[in-house]
């Protein structure tokens, strides 16, 4: 110890044992790291909501009793796959978790079971903004890209179906979003499938998807060929097209370089005109 302390100063009396970490990274460890990374530091007694390396190696040491050293950590980390990532916003349903799985399976028992004369699609509905999405891109060192936005915002919208069975997506544009643009997509999902005996929309409860002009819609000749199926409140992920969506804006709306929303719209129908043509790959099961 006198000899590390004339050579190293201060720093030569720390115990560099802990810098030897991953010879400590055992399984056991790195299950528990797991959990804890899992987990939100709230639960182990910190102020902070969001994990830092430091964070993590103090309390990994209190329910382990094995102390590494903050690059070892990093070694931990990768070692579980863990990421740092942004996480997603989402509602409390207002649902009970009992009823909203039984309306899950009752929506993926359609599917699975639906008779040949019959269709069903999955509804949403998106926004084109103007306005670039900005994401993220690769960039080399020392660089960092800009995107240039238009002094003022504008938007279009999107109603979209996607058909499970074949992949195949039915759009239909408007400068709004309201029941007439969803009125419109029915319109055109009647037209798509003549043969069907009944089309099932799957979609989620948006007001426009419930109003007068709807009702009134359905209650037509035509109108009884469809037959809506809400999804439970906040269900994002069950709905299929939002897929779809996310790789529109990776592919077209994110970083854009187009200069007005005529240019922009003509991306946005060439993308999904060519998701068409590959669009077997997109087929999913129930």
């Amino acid at each position: 110890m006198a000899a590390r302390f004339r050579e190293e100063g201060v720093d030569g009396l720390v115990d560099h044992r802990e810098e030897n970490g991953e010879t400590k990274l055992c399984d056991e460890f790195l299950s528990t790291l797991w959990e804890v990374v899992e987990s939100c530091p709230l639960d182990h007694g910190w102020k902070r909501p969001t994990w830092t390396r430091e964070m993590l190696v103090i309390t990994m040491e209190r329910k382990t009793g094995i102390r590494i050293h903050v690059s070892t950590m990093s070694v931990a980390l990768s070692r579980i796959g863990a990421r740092r990532g942004r996480p997603k916003p989402i509602v409390e349903s207002t649902w009970s978790k009992q009823a909203k799985n039984k309306r899950l399976r009752e929506l993926r028992e359609l599917v699975e079971d639906l008779p040949d004369d019959e269709v069903v699609v999955y509804e949403d509905e998106v926004d084109v903004h103007l306005n670039p999405k900005i994401g993220l891109d690769w960039m080399v060192k020392g660089q960092q890209k800009e995107v240039l936005t238009p002094g003022q915002n504008e938007k279009q919208y999107l109603a979209g179906a996607l058909n499970p069975k074949t992949g195949e997506l039915t759009w239909v544009e408007g400068d709004s979003k309201n029941s007439l643009l969803f009125i419109q997509l029915l319109w055109k999902l009647h037209e798509q499938y003549p043969n069907a005996k009944k089309i099932h929309v799957i979609l989620d409860n948006y007001s426009i998807h419930s109003t007068e002009e709807v009702a009134k819609t359905l209650a037509t000749k035509a109108g009884q060929r469809f037959e809506l199926h809400f999804l439970p409140p906040y269900c994002p992920d069950h709905n299929k097209i939002e897929r779809a969506w996310q790789d529109l804006h990776a592919n077209v709306t994110r970083n854009h370089k187009c200069s007005d929303m005529s240019e922009l719209m003509k991306n946005v129908r060439y993308y999904l005109r060519q998701r068409n043509k590959h669009k077997a790959q997109y087929a999913t099961a129930a």
